[in-house]
C-alpha cells in the first residue's frame, strides 16, 4: 500500500506543471555558455559547450551550439536549429528543430535579473541546462539555482558540470 500511495504521489508530482518566465527574446538573443546539464546522447564527449542565439526577421530565433569533443583543444562539434515561441501569451515556452519532423520542447524556467543566466528544462524533467553569459557562474548562484530546480522536481543526482575554458 505504501509503494502504492509513492507511486501515484510522484506521478502527480511529475506532471505539475512547471511555470516559465515572461521571456524577453531581444535580451535572451546572444551567446550563452553550458555552465550545467544533464547530458544528452547528443552532447555525449562535449566540454566548452555554447549555444548563440540570434533572432530572424520572422521572430523565430536561430541556434548554433558548438562545444569541442573531450578536451578544450579537441575538434568542434556544431549543430544548428531553430527555435519559435508557441504561445505569445507564455514567450518562456519555445519549441525548437533541429532537424524535420523532430521538434522539442524548450522551456525557459528562470533568468536572471539582468539576462546574466538562464535556467532551461523541459516539462518531463529529463533535460535541463544551467547556462551564463561567461564562462563560470558564481558558485553561490549556481547552488541556489540547483536548489530550485530539486525543488520543482528534477532529480540533482543527473546534473553534471560543463568543463569551460
Amino acid at each position: 500500500m505504501k509503494w502504492m500511495l509513492f507511486f501515484l504521489t510522484t506521478i502527480a508530482f511529475a506532471q505539475e506543471e512547471m511555470k516559465t518566465v515572461a521571456l524577453d527574446l531581444d535580451r535572451y538573443v546572444g551567446k550563452w555558455y553550458e555552465i550545467a546539464s544533464i547530458p544528452q546522447r547528443f552532447q555525449r564527449g562535449c566540454v566548452g559547450t555554447t549555444a548563440t542565439y540570434k533572432k530572424r526577421k520572422d521572430g523565430d530565433v536561430d541556434i548554433l551550439n558548438e562545444c569541442r569533443m573531450k578536451t578544450l583543444q579537441g575538434p568542434w562539434k556544431t549543430a544548428r536549429g531553430k527555435a519559435w515561441v508557441v504561445d505569445s501569451k507564455e514567450p518562456g515556452k519555445l519549441e525548437v528543430r533541429f532537424f524535420w519532423p523532430f521538434k522539442g520542447k524548450y522551456w525557459v524556467l528562470e533568468v536572471g535579473s539582468q539576462y546574466e543566466y538562464a535556467v532551461v528544462g523541459h516539462p518531463d524533467r529529463k533535460y535541463l541546462w544551467i547556462l551564463s553569459r561567461t564562462p563560470l557562474l558564481e558558485e553561490g548562484v549556481y547552488q541556489a539555482i540547483l536548489k530550485r530546480m530539486q525543488q520543482v522536481g528534477y532529480d540533482l543526482s543527473q546534473v553534471q558540470k560543463t568543463t569551460q575554458e
